[in-house]
């Protein structure tokens, strides 16, 4: 009896240290994770882009992305679904600015990115950010100072509609 007895809380034990050690990636459940472990990511990682994208916002109308990872300049699709019907022209354009910018951070080689939010489509490069923003994207190290940024420059409407017009 008393080696079943220690069987059994030695696989109980065992059970609940597995359980707490283990990924939370099927889930896709990000919340709290630092994005910027994925800074230096590349395009042909699709673990780290979908771990990426899983932070931006939206993820939860995120349905799907395309990679181009056999011609250059790389760069990726996203699609997304069930966008609410209430956002307006403004809000698609400020998601597209702030995921790309924070695609842009932490991919490497991601030169482009086509936002596909059903009705509104939106593609843009990493150099014309970079040259709407006036700096350099790879310059930040962390998500608080990105935040920051990108939160300040989509203050004014004006400038946020210059850079999607050509």
């Amino acid at each position: 009896m008393k080696k079943i007895t220690r069987y059994i809380f030695f696989s109980l034990l065992l059970l609940f240290f597995l359980n707490g050690c283990g990924s939370n990636s099927a889930g896709n459940d990000n919340k709290g994770e630092d994005i910027f472990q994925y800074k230096g990511s590349v395009i042909g990682d699709n673990n780290a882009v979908i771990d990426i994208i899983g932070q931006l916002q939206h993820n939860t109308e995120f349905q799907e992305v395309s990679l181009e990872t056999k011609t250059k300049p790389y760069g990726l699709t996203l699609n997304y679904e069930n966008i609410e019907a209430t956002m307006i022209e403004k809000e698609y354009k400020e998601t597209t600015v702030y995921n790309a910018a924070f695609l842009f951070v932490l991919i490497d080689n991601a030169e482009w990115a086509t936002f596909n939010f059903g009705d509104h489509k939106y593609k843009i490069t990493k150099s014309k950010l970079q040259d709407w923003y006036g700096k350099e994207l790879n310059e930040f190290t962390n998500e608080e100072e990105l935040k920051a940024f990108v939160q300040e420059q989509l203050k004014d409407e004006s400038k946020v509609s210059q850079l999607f017009t050509n």
